[in-house]
């Protein structure tokens, strides 16, 4: 069933072009009616307390199956990724109206959804990361949707980079985590996790899948790609950098943090990772002006609370995290929604030429002010009862724990000046030079409100939701039953007295903000994240220009040598450190005809090589060839000896008709390169003897001969071992053989067809 589900919304995303075609006013309220069903279904079934678990083989031999897996945890994203997803859809469609390529965008954004999609409810971690993947490129897709603006393909390039990057590490800590706990499905792994702490590989694997985690979710160092992507429309920005693509990040550290967490490196890498990019995007937000930026870094701030708490593996500290991923997918949500109806209705985003939108816009100014008040974690909204369980949750005794406690409070307190500047464009005089607003249709303002509305439901009635999704998806982060239970008060405690201290502090901020930004100067370019960015972009395509001038000369003879070398190194390097490669000694009862022949072969060998006539070498070779099918013929391989007989003479045949119509050579190479040639031709030759010699040794194990002189008949009903081979056991090899004959040949037709008419003629 799930499956099904997933394809279905591949398959939605694959007609939403047609749709838009057939009805362009309504195709985005008729996009959003499916995923918008699968958050209603979630919603309805969410108190079933057993996971959902659905198997089928695809490649077991690689690991790689069709298995899902969806409890708690998953049902919540999948709320998410489905329920905000159907109100950006419907966004889409009035903010982008008459837009020529809004179709291509409802695409791209049901892409992106599918694949979300399939990443909280895969089962196989293989599996996870080809989703992970599918979400980086079709992030890229939609970063770069304006693709003629350099600003919106540089930022898709960015954010492509830093997620790809990342997505290789996580592919060889999937594999890593795969070896130690013995399986890739995740829901054995999450009954391995002691195995999967006590192995050798968790070193490696534990860091590599952070590394991964990190740059999807933006964590610092990475965090710089996220506001880059701003360039993207505000349905994108508001549901892939706020709602979803950097929150899987989140979701793959809670999914595994049963089997990764609980010890000093997680508890050391993920607690400083995430306090250091809660506090730096915080500010980074509280000093931007353009309204999307500073959206952006508070997500970036929002993203590291999430990791913060998820690495203090404790149940308080799991129970904030998921009650703080909801609050900020409704609040943020939101303000991107509202934000870019601002922007479509001024076509303006700096908040210093913003102003007195209230009485124009008063139902998105309502969606904006409750969407504000939860980002600052003012009550009763679910961003109060998010920064409380927060502060709760970090709250410690020891010197850590107290810096910790800090850095939230102070963190509370810039959020709530950013969540001021938010809110800013509603009040206060209406600046000069400010277009005309009015309040859009419903499809604009009606998401936002909607989402800031339950923000405001979820606070003063919390039961619907902790029963149902949030006491299951804590279960599933700490792997054991939580209780979670959820109220607007919880008395005189150290965390409310903080979070009144971080509300003051951030008023006052916000009163204050030009005079504070101004007193902070601003770091060197070249010292920061996007700083250092650049520079290994401009060195990685330096690097690319060298390599491509010394590998890709256009000269055939340079890959050549080039080939030869690089086999030579690797299979004789393998041949050298890992095998006995001494000669078997059979040689001693080599026959005179035999040693003949060879010194025949040796003998044209080296006349090919000194012949002074082009046509001299090809018969020396000739020679060879044809010395090379005696062999075979003595041996009893009558079959190869034809062969070999009939390849040798048509190579002949052709090289002399190529070979006569060819202009004269340029004489003989310098010394310099025949020594280089001599050099490089005898190291493979001597590696092919070396390789011969080495097969001939006596097998440790029964030949592999013997299977297929006893299964083909039965299995193919052929009597021709040979032939059998080549057309039934190794048919997917001789089909990739005769493919490359085939395009050589339509390459030869293309070039002879191309020769200017008077060569032709002639």
């Amino acid at each position: 069933m799930v499956l099904w589900v997933v394809l279905a919304l591949f398959a939605l995303a694959g007609v939403a072009g047609f749709v838009h075609r057939v009805a362009p006013r309504q195709s985005g309220w008729l996009l959003a009616v499916y995923p918008a069903c699968i958050a209603a279904y979630v919603l309805a079934t969410a108190s079933d307390a057993m996971p959902l678990r659905e198997y089928r083989e695809w490649m077991p031999a690689l690991g790689l199956n069709l298995s899902f897996f969806v409890d708690g945890l998953s049902r919540l994203f999948v709320l998410l990724v489905c329920g905000i997803g159907a109100v950006v859809v419907v966004y889409a469609g009035a903010y982008l109206s008459g837009h020529p390529h809004l179709g291509r965008l409802y695409v791209l954004l049901l892409l992106f959804m599918a694949s979300m999609l399939g990443i909280v409810v895969s089962d196989n971690l293989l599996l996870l990361f080809v989703f992970w993947e599918l979400t980086s490129i079709s992030s890229y897709l939609l970063i770069g949707f304006n693709h003629d603006r350099a600003e919106s393909r540089a930022a898709a390039l960015q954010a492509l980079l830093v997620t790809g990057g990342g997505g290789l590490a996580l592919l060889a800590g999937i594999l890593l985590l795969g070896i130690a706990g013995g399986s890739l499905e995740i829901s054995t792994l999450l009954t391995r996790g002691a195995e999967v702490r006590a192995h050798p590989l968790y070193p490696a694997a534990l860091t590599l899948v952070l590394v991964g985690a990190f740059t999807k979710s933006a964590q610092v160092p990475f965090h710089f790609w996220l506001p880059g992507a701003m360039a993207a429309p505000t349905p994108v920005s508001a549901y892939l950098h706020s709602s979803t693509m950097v929150k899987a990040g989140v979701f793959l550290l809670a999914r595994l943090a049963p089997v990764l967490g609980g010890t000093v490196g997680w508890l050391a890498a993920v607690t400083s990772v995430g306090a250091v990019t809660m506090l730096a995007g915080a500010w980074l937000a509280f000093r931007s002006r353009e309204l999307k930026r500073l959206l952006a870094y508070s997500t970036v701030s929002a993203l590291g609370v999430m990791t913060l708490l998820l690495g203090l593996d404790s149940q308080p500290a799991a129970v904030a995290a998921v009650v703080f991923l909801l609050a900020h997918a409704l609040y943020k949500g939101a303000l991107f929604l509202v934000v870019g109806t601002v922007d479509h209705e001024t076509g303006e985003r700096d908040i210093r030429r913003l102003g007195g939108l209230g009485r124009a816009m008063p139902i998105t100014a309502a969606a904006a002010v409750l969407a504000a008040l939860s980002m600052a974690g003012v009550p009763p909204l679910v961003g109060f009862v998010g920064k409380e369980l927060a502060l709760e949750a970090v709250r410690g005794t020891t010197m850590a724990g107290l810096v910790v406690f800090a850095m939230v409070v102070l963190t509370g307190a810039l959020l709530v000046a950013a969540a001021g500047m938010v809110a800013s464009p509603f009040f206060g005089p209406r600046p000069a030079g400010l277009r005309a607003a009015h309040e859009g249709p419903p499809a604009l303002w009606i998401g936002a409100l909607l989402l800031a509305i339950l923000g405001v439901i979820t606070a003063l009635f919390p039961k619907w939701i902790t029963t149902t999704m949030l006491a299951g998806a804590a279960s599933a982060v700490r792997g054991e039953a939580v209780v979670v239970s959820l109220s607007l008060w919880h008395g005189w405690t150290l965390a409310l007295f903080a979070s009144v201290a971080a509300l003051f502090a951030g008023v006052a901020l916000f009163h204050w903000r030009d005079l504070v930004r101004e007193s902070w100067g601003r770091l060197p370019a070249a010292a920061t994240p996007t700083g250092w960015y650049a520079a290994a972009l401009a060195m990685l395509t330096r690097v690319a220009a060298l390599q491509t001038r010394l590998l890709q000369s256009g000269l055939l003879r340079y890959y050549m040598m080039l080939t030869i070398a690089m086999t030579v190194a690797l299979v004789g390097g393998t041949l050298v450190l890992r095998h006995d490669w001494l000669p078997p000694g059979g040689w001693r009862d080599m026959r005179v005809h035999e040693a003949g022949l060879a010194l025949l072969m040796v003998l044209a060998a080296i006349g090919a090589v000194q012949a002074k006539s082009r046509f001299a070498a090809v018969a020396a070779l000739g020679a060879v060839g044809y010395s090379i099918a005696l062999i075979f013929a003595m041996f009893g391989a009558l079959d190869l000896a034809l062969t070999q007989l009939l390849v040798e003479t048509l190579t002949v045949i052709l090289l002399v008709l190529v070979l006569y119509n060819l202009p004269a050579g340029r004489g003989k190479p310098r010394p310099r390169i025949r020594w280089r040639d001599l050099g490089i031709a005898t190291s493979a030759g001597a590696l092919m003897t070396a390789l011969v010699l080495a097969t001939g040794r006596p097998a440790a194990q029964d030949p592999i001969s013997g299977y297929f002189i006893e299964r083909s008949l039965p299995d193919a009903h052929g009597r021709n071992v040979v032939n059998v081979i080549l057309v039934d056991f190794r048919a997917i090899d001789t089909l990739g053989e005769i493919s490359v004959l085939g395009i050589a040949a339509v390459g030869v037709y293309a070039l002879l067809r191309l020769r200017p008419r008077a060569e032709a003629k002639s």
